[in-house]
């Protein structure tokens, strides 16, 4: 099985544990056998190869998100990567062209497109192939995933299928309705359009030649900034004659919020907190190290990082986006492919990080113009590289760069420093590369 998995987002309604960086899919919050903690993405990953160990599996995805994905998911992963946001059309083009150019996969081949982050259980993955198989056959150029709704949700766009059979041709789609008219359109058996569908290869890359003037993969990801934006629905499913849809009626939750996120936790705290005999329905979510206490609480969701705190009722909590769009704040914690980076502390003149390099990576060769930097280590072992000359470093060990100064490290075990930038203008502008050179 082949399936695209779209992994977008900017990361703003579940505030303060998301930021421009980390989307709510690389928040691990949901807890695994062994009692560790894992994300949206991990957990899908998982019940996909659970499914089908041989599944090949794509993340069309933007610049932002490649290194937490390398992080989350290792750097075995297929990644699509857009050169800029076109909406989903373009990013399914670009992706489908990246299975059939790039990893060598048959135009004839199907594959499924689904969102990175449902909240789904093992049924979803059998249906998924299910999906595939369908497509596979030929009788239809697209195959839809309905979903049975469960309310009469203003958030999905909904399909009207022309019978009541598992498959059925499609009769029309109809756009995000008010409460009352989707109540009318389930009335009518509609279904809610998750974005999940089938097709293949072949079929798209027809008809994206029909739309847009470009060869191949590397000419589409090099033209790829003068496409128009436009939805693949738009483009593609609401124009297309022969299309069916086939029913879904497990568990399928979209976690958009945090009202709807803590639904699907398993236990009310995640991280250093405590609620009181007197709290119901209240759930703490703390990656911080100082503890948080809550008594006598109703219906109300804590969440802390170094990004903020949050406290809000459950259902207040889905109207958060306009105000932290109002937020100006730099990103305070990031997963990268080589580690991840906590902002400690924010002076005028100075900045102060946790840095952890996982076993085998390392820092680009870089240098700043505008700060000096320090380093001291607070646990493993590695090795540095500063302007040529390189030695080893373990616990207890500082290391100076002055502004100008080339400079990286590399961890040997997992490394911890502790980073101080120094300077009048720190940015994360004021970064210069250089390929790495030795004494």
């Amino acid at each position: 099985m082949n399936i695209i998995l779209l992994s977008g987002g900017s990361g703003k309604r579940l505030w303060p544990l998301s930021n421009d960086i980390r989307s709510k899919q690389f928040i691990k919050i949901f807890k695994t056998h062994d009692g560790s903690y894992e994300s949206m993405v991990q957990r899908v990953y998982r019940q996909i190869k659970a499914a089908d160990p041989n599944a090949n599996i794509t993340i069309a995805t933007s610049k932002t998100q490649v290194s937490t994905i390398h992080n989350q998911l290792g750097e075995d992963i297929g990644i699509s990567v857009e050169p800029c946001r076109r909406d989903t059309f373009p990013a399914i083009v670009l992706a489908t062209a990246y299975l059939t150019d790039i990893r060598g996969i048959s135009p004839e081949e199907s594959v499924v497109v689904c969102p990175v982050d449902p909240y789904v259980d093992d049924v979803y993955f059998e249906s998924l192939k299910a999906l595939a198989e369908q497509a596979n056959t030929g009788e239809s150029n697209l195959v839809l995933m309905g979903i049975e709704p469960t309310y009469p949700s203003e958030k999905y766009g909904y399909i009207i299928p022309k019978s009541n059979e598992i498959l059925s041709s499609v009769a029309t789609f109809k756009e995000k309705p008010d409460a009352a008219t989707a109540q009318n359109y389930i009335a009518r058996g509609a279904l809610w359009n998750g974005g999940v569908f089938a097709y293949k290869l072949k079929y798209l890359l027809d008809k994206a030649h029909e739309l847009i003037d470009f060869t191949d993969y590397e000419d589409l990801y090099a033209k790829y900034h003068t496409l128009d934006k436009i939805s693949f629905d738009y483009a593609v499913a609401e124009k297309e004659d022969k299309i069916q849809v086939m029913r879904f009626a497990g568990q399928w939750k979209d976690l958009g919020t945090w009202n709807t996120l803590t639904e699907a936790m398993e236990e009310n705290v995640v991280g250093n907190g405590l609620l009181n005999d007197r709290c119901t329905d209240v759930h703490i979510v703390n990656e911080m190290d100082v503890p948080i206490l809550a008594m006598g609480l109703h219906d109300v969701i804590i969440s802390a990082s170094p990004e903020g705190i949050l406290v809000s009722d459950k259902e207040q909590s889905s109207y958060i986006k306009p105000y932290v769009d109002g937020m100006e704040q730099q990103v305070m914690f990031a997963e990268k492919s080589w580690g991840s980076f906590r902002v400690i502390d924010v002076e005028n003149e100075s900045m102060t990080i946790k840095v952890t390099l996982n076993a085998g990576h390392s820092m680009n060769y870089h240098s700043h113009r505008n700060r000096d930097e320090v380093w001291v280590v607070i646990s493993g072992q590695g090795g540095t590289v500063v302007d040529g000359m390189k030695q080893n470093v373990k616990t207890g060990d500082v290391i100076t760069m002055s502004a100008g100064c080339r400079h990286t490290v590399t961890a040997y075990t997992e490394l911890k420093l502790i980073e101080v930038q120094l300077g009048s203008d720190i940015t994360v502008h004021d970064k210069q590369k250089f390929d790495l050179e030795y004494d």
